[in-house]
């Protein structure tokens, strides 16, 4: 009985959504950098958009309605901003990791940048624990280093022996979880970081982790071009989600953990439903994707692309954000 209940409510929600993207399935783009954008990411309160770029800074957008208005560009790294990501709970607080061996945290009351933490090494992924009180960064040497998010100082530091991709903690808080080049994801207690379990989860390279907002799920994408589903408190992988060709680069759910944003190199997004894995939508692209964002309220989606790909779209300059799920009369 059960099962068929669940199937019911699957599909309602997959009708509900199906008919939302067929009256909101407009994307439209907004001058961000002067280069590629690496990495996008919302406010908690679903404010303001942030981006990252190969141009050395960072941009933060107001949402306005249908439309992301710029309000500042944020200077001060001299290498590429890789990856950055906001306070869990403080929606003026984002973080940025640089390939200049530096994290700069910045409050965009004062568009200021509040501190620079020097890192050992170049800096390429970046996350912040849900307590808020604690930023860890790694970097490509493969160290990840926990800093106290109020003194900035570090609290510890990791060598790893093998290549780490993406870091995250869990939404309790206690645990951390990398994936790394061989497949696996490695999973620590947190704050003593010792080593609880080493899980094969893909036959090559696992790039990207993504926790679902309600705690239930974890995503992970592979170099296999497949995205697996796991069961947080099991640890086992639920569903894989097979429709990229590419290697998975960047990962999202919808803030009702009911929607999986994917993509790759492959020039569409995959939007799938969780509990069933089927294809919701897809959003069309000219070029590889770099990062995702599903908005922390709306059915509204963040990416973007490598503009200098596209067949016809070599004159543009590269470095736009974009934004999917705004109504087609906008």
């Amino acid at each position: 009985m059960k099962k068929i209940k669940s199937g019911k409510m699957a599909s309602q929600y997959y009708q509900e959504m199906q008919e939302s993207f067929r009256n909101n399935n407009k994307s439209r783009e907004f001058p961000a950098h002067t280069a590629k954008v690496h990495s996008v990411a919302w406010s908690c309160d679903g404010r303001r958009l942030a981006s990252g770029s190969f141009d050395k800074t960072a941009s933060v957008f107001i949402l306005e309605k249908d439309r992301l208005v710029k309000e500042n560009n944020y200077r001060g790294h001299s290498d590429s901003v890789d990856q950055l990501c906001w306070h869990p709970t403080n929606p003026d607080l984002f973080v940025t990791a640089s390939g200049d061996k530096t994290i700069r945290i910045w409050d965009v009351r004062t568009t200021k940048c509040v501190a620079t933490v020097n890192t050992k090494g170049e800096n390429i992924n970046i996350c912040w624990s849900p307590d808020g009180q604690t930023i860890a960064v790694g970097n490509k040497d493969d160290v990840v280093t926990f800093i106290d998010a109020k003194t900035h100082r570090s609290r510890a530091e990791e060598q790893f022996k093998f290549e780490v991709n993406e870091i995250s903690w869990n939404n309790d808080n206690d645990m951390f979880f990398l994936t790394n080049g061989n497949g696996c994801i490695n999973i620590l207690s947190y704050p003593d970081l010792k080593p609880i379990q080493s899980i094969n989860a893909h036959p090559s390279n696992c790039i990207c982790i993504k926790f679902d907002p309600t705690g239930k799920y974890f995503a992970t994408g592979s170099a296999d071009a497949l995205v697996s589903l796991w069961d947080v408190e099991e640890l086992v992988c639920v569903r894989c989600f097979s429709r990229l060709d590419w290697p998975v680069r960047t990962l999202s759910f919808s803030n009702d953990g009911k929607m999986l944003a994917s993509a790759s190199e492959d020039h569409f997004i995959d939007i799938a439903e969780v509990e069933t894995g089927e294809k919701l939508w897809e959003v069309q692209c000219d070029s590889p994707t770099f990062t995702v964002a599903w908005h922390p309220k709306r059915p509204l989606l963040a990416y973007a692309c490598d503009d200098k790909e596209g067949k016809y779209d070599n004159n543009r300059e590269a470095g736009t954000v974009k934004l999917f799920g705004l109504p087609n009369d906008s």
